[in-house]
C-alpha cells in the first residue's frame, strides 16, 4: 500500500480543511472559545484533543468487531474518558502550569462531540492505519483552528504572540514569546469571549472566502483541460 494513497490524500484534506471540526462541522465551539485567550493555550488544548483523537481512533478500529452495536456509544464514551484520564495525568504531571491554565477543560475533552464522532462515523468502520491517520488529521486541523484563533485575539487583546510559551514547552522554547507591538495599549473586549466569537466569525469567513476561490480556480482548470482535449481529438 502506498501511503499517500488517494484515500490518505482524501482523509487529510478532510481533517485539515474540507471537513474541519469547526469550520465545516461547528463542534468543540466551547473549549474553542475558552482557552483560545493566547496561541500558547490554544496549541496546548489542541494537542492534548490531538492526541485523545488519534489514540481513541486506534483504540476503537483495533475493538471494531469485539464492540456490540447495541452498546458501542457507551464502551465508545469508557475509552474515550480513559484516555482523557491519562492525558490529564500526564499534562498535571509534566506541564503543570499549563494544566493549571487549561483547568477544567481538559477533563471535558470527554464530552467533545467531534472525538466521539469520528469514534462512530470513522473508526468503527475503517482499518487501523486510515482510522489513526484520520484522527490526526481531526486533530491537527482542530489544533490549526485553535493557534489560528488564539494568535489572533492575542493580537489584538494584548500585541503579544506565544506569551507564558515556557508553561506550554518548557524553557527551551521561550524564544516563541514575542512582543508584536511594543507599548501597546490593549483592547479587552478580544480578550473576552464575545471576542472569541467575533474573531471566529471572520476566520470562518476568510475561509469561506478562499474556498470559493479555490472552486472559482478549479472550474477554470477542468474548462481549460476540456478544451485541450477537445483540440488534441480534433487533431488526431
Amino acid at each position: 500500500m502506498q501511503f499517500f494513497s488517494d484515500t490518505i490524500r482524501k482523509i487529510s484534506r478532510d481533517g485539515f480543511w474540507d471537513n474541519n471540526v469547526v469550520f465545516s462541522q461547528n463542534l468543540a465551539l466551547c473549549p474553542l472559545l475558552a482557552v483560545t485567550g493566547t496561541a500558547t493555550n490554544g496549541l496546548g488544548m489542541g494537542l492534548a484533543t490531538l492526541v485523545v483523537l488519534t489514540s481513541s481512533n486506534a483504540v476503537v478500529s483495533l475493538n471494531r468487531n469485539l464492540i456490540a452495536p447495541e452498546v458501542r456509544i457507551p464502551i465508545f464514551v469508557l475509552l474515550i474518558a480513559t484516555l482523557v484520564t491519562l492525558v490529564d495525568m500526564s499534562m498535571n504531571a509534566w506541564m503543570h502550569e499549563m494544566h493549571k491554565v487549561l483547568g477544567l477543560f481538559i477533563p471535558l475533552i470527554v464530552t467533545n462531540c467531534a472525538i466521539l464522532g469520528r469514534a462512530e462515523s470513522f473508526a468503527s468502520r475503517q482499518p487501523l492505519h486510515y482510522s489513526i491517520w484520520d484522527g490526526f488529521m481531526m486533530g491537527i486541523g482542530f489544533t490549526f483552528v485553535l493557534v489560528v484563533l488564539g494568535g489572533a485575539r492575542e493580537i489584538t487583546s494584548a500585541g503579544t504572540l506565544f506569551a507564558n510559551a515556557d508553561l506550554l514547552l518548557g524553557d527551551t522554547f521561550s524564544f516563541l514569546e514575542t512582543t508584536l507591538i511594543p507599548n501597546y495599549k490593549g483592547f479587552l473586549l478580544m480578550a473576552l469571549p464575545p471576542g472569541g466569537f467575533i474573531m471566529l466569525g471572520f476566520i470562518i469567513a476568510g475561509k469561506r472566502v478562499i474556498d470559493r476561490k479555490m472552486a472559482a480556480k478549479a472550474q477554470i482548470l477542468t474548462e481549460v483541460e476540456s478544451v485541450v482535449t477537445e483540440n488534441l481529438r480534433g487533431d488526431t
